[in-house]
């Protein structure tokens, strides 16, 4: 008796039997293909486009695929000079140790929070760098990073906690300076070969009131020391960096 009820109620209902009658049908085209053009509307993101559901296999294909990256190569440092501003023939080439040196200053500015990028940020970066000539000569000599980072809290103090520099910490004024005495010194030299990090150390050490001056003296740099490093860059022209 309970399952003829149940058959009846079954017939009966208008619902069931239109699911029912739907699922009897052969569909020509799959469920997932259908509504995939319609815009929905949503009232906090506005008109959504529902191709771009999950339910839509080319949307997933779409969502899969690896997006293009462009890469762009600085294949210069800013300078203020316009007298230093040349022909492209001419211009001097910053090698890749120098151009690495500078954006790891600027990573380590914004590492302490600092809103600009200065010389001992400059200092830093050959140093994180490594592998050039002048970073070992600056080991050999027992200026370490760590060193030079304690130098600088203690010199200019630790930034707000809660400030964020921005991505590109513009460079202060004897820190522009340093870069433009780096690019003049090659130029003087006949603009043989590129700009290198001893170029830019050379430049720091000039900046006699910079903070990266100042650190490298009182951890023992000396001008008999920036001496030798000069002497050695024009000897061998900055070739084994």
């Amino acid at each position: 008796m309970a399952a003829h009820s149940s058959c009846n109620f079954a017939l009966t209902n208008p619902i069931i039997s239109q699911i029912d009658s739907f699922s009897k049908k052969k569909l020509s085209v799959p469920l997932y293909f259908f509504s995939t053009r319609k815009a929905l509307t949503n009232p906090w993101l506005g008109v959504v486009d529902s191709s771009l559901s999950l339910t839509s296999p080319v949307s997933a294909l779409q969502t899969n695929r690896p997006r293009r990256i462009h890469k762009s190569v600085i294949s210069s440092l800013p300078t203020a000079n316009p007298d230093l501003v040349v022909s492209d023939a001419k211009k001097p080439k910053w090698s890749w140790r120098a151009i690495k040196s500078f954006a790891m200053g600027e990573l380590e500015a914004r590492k302490l929070k600092y809103p600009n990028t200065g010389t001992e940020a400059l200092l830093m970066g050959i140093l994180i760098e490594g592998t050039s000539f002048t970073s070992k000569f600056l080991r050999a000599n027992k200026i370490m990073l760590y060193k030079v980072r304690e130098e600088t809290v203690k010199l200019l103090g630790k930034a707000d906690m809660y400030f964020f520099s921005p991505e590109h910490p513009p460079l202060t004024q004897d820190a522009q300076r340093a870069l433009d005495s780096a690019l003049d010194q090659n130029l003087k030299a006949g603009g043989i070969g590129e700009v290198m990090p001893a170029h830019i150390l050379l430049g720091i050490w000039s900046e006699v009131e910079s903070p990266g001056h100042k650190i490298l003296a009182t951890l023992g740099f000396t001008d008999e020391k920036s001496k030798e490093l000069e002497s050695f860059a024009s000897e061998s022209g900055f070739l084994d960096e």
